[in-house]
């Protein structure tokens, strides 16, 4: 399901004027790093038995799951709250402006976030602390990357409004970082 609603919306939630767009490579990164961390994460439950999850398993399955439904569900409601303004493409808009609304007014990327919790929730589930590592490190990098070129086109195209907002809020964990 979550992989299906990523598909649909990467197709379709693309910036429509292409000469606005400051992207340089980071969704195909963040792609290309996703099935990479999928697919250790998946190989690493088989190849790393050792590093199973043992302990209250049931729970930790039902644990991740939950976190995986919670992810999502912030994910969606930060891509919601910015509106048109979101696209999975780094671009800014003609008109946009800083959006301080909903999870906005803590962080800057509620939807990284959303996304992250999705992918513990992922790994809790799949059992294995070894394909959780790797999970949340190839995906941490590309968000990273990601992170770093959203920030400077929002800096170029807002200017003192956007610093002003990252003087004022956290990137990903409101209050910490």
């Amino acid at each position: 399901m979550w992989l299906a609603l990523e598909t649909i919306g990467a197709r379709t939630k693309r910036s429509v004027d292409r000469s606005r767009v400051s992207d340089r490579g980071s969704f195909s990164l963040i792609m290309i790093l996703l099935w990479v961390a999928l697919g250790s994460d998946f190989a690493l439950s088989f190849l790393l038995p050792q590093a199973n999850i043992l302990w209250n398993r049931t729970a930790i399955f039902y644990l991740g799951i939950s976190l995986m439904l919670a992810g999502m569900a912030f994910r969606f409601y930060a891509m919601s709250v910015l509106g048109r303004f979101f696209t999975y493409d780094v671009a800014v808009h003609v008109g946009q402006t800083v959006v301080e609304a909903g999870p906005y007014r803590y962080i800057r990327h509620p939807s990284y976030t959303g996304g992250l919790i999705t992918l513990a929730g992922l790994g809790l589930a799949l059992g294995n602390w070894a394909g959780l590592l790797a999970l949340l490190a190839c995906t941490g990098a590309g968000y990273s990357y990601r992170i770093f070129v959203e920030e400077a086109a929002l800096v170029a195209a807002l200017g003192e409004p956007y610093r002003e907002y990252m003087r004022r809020t956290r990137r990903l964990i409101p209050f910490l970082f």
